[in-house]
């Protein structure tokens, strides 16, 4: 696993930075492309296998010995998209099945689910993924690959896993004819006045669409 920390600290990157760069822009230009909603019968198909490809990319980042940047400090890579855009088309693409419930550390102490957003979920993704792409286009590979590394361990890592849990489930309560549950008492999913009937209806003809069921 050395190699790999080694290589990250000149200005070319090997075939393991490549392949980490090649899945993260991969995984930024697809989600950008299902949000302007020219295809809404596969969005969650395609979201489900690009969820998966990203956190096959952070395992790998995860699996290897800390990467060192070259730089004591970060370089300023200037102003970034602020993602808004984005968010925005992703909730209304997903809006009968956005909202899903997610315990943030299953390790910590017993706590009640939260409610999440995926629109709001794949969008900060998407923010921390470009933010180490300014990096590695720059020619700063060392620095590209810490980011991701750190980011992947420290958020978007979870949250893509929470994320690909609850495509997952979408697409399992429509294939085994399970219906989708109410939301869980008390909490916040700022759903439009939409009865949990409704949204279970919603989401359910959604995702039949989809299936061809």
């Amino acid at each position: 696993m050395s190699d790999h920390r080694d290589t990250a600290h000149t200005s070319e990157p090997d075939d393991f930075a490549v392949q980490i760069a090649d899945s993260v822009e991969s995984f930024v230009l697809a989600v950008t492309e299902v949000a302007k909603g020219d295809e809404p019968g596969s969005a969650i198909s395609l979201l489900l296998l690009e969820v998966s490809q990203l956190l096959l990319a952070g395992g790998r980042l995860g699996a290897i010995e800390d990467v060192v940047p070259e730089d004591r400090f970060e370089p300023d890579t200037g102003p970034e998209p602020d993602g808004v855009e984005l968010r925005e088309r992703l909730a209304e693409l997903l809006a009968p099945i956005d909202v899903y419930h997610e315990v943030f550390d299953p390790y910590g102490p017993p706590e009640k689910p939260s409610a999440f957003r995926i629109s709001d979920d794949l969008a900060g993704v998407v923010a921390e993924l470009r933010h180490g792409l300014v990096h590695y286009r720059e020619g700063r590979v060392s620095e590209a690959l810490w980011w991701w590394q750190f980011s992947y361990l420290s958020n978007w890592g979870s949250t893509c896993t929470a994320v690909l849990r609850a495509l997952q489930s979408l697409i399992a309560h429509v294939r085994l004819d399970s219906p989708i549950g109410a939301a869980v008492d008390g909490a916040d999913t700022d759903q439009d006045g939409l009865t949990d009937e409704q949204l279970e209806q919603q989401a359910g003809d959604l995702m039949a669409a989809e299936l061809g069921l």
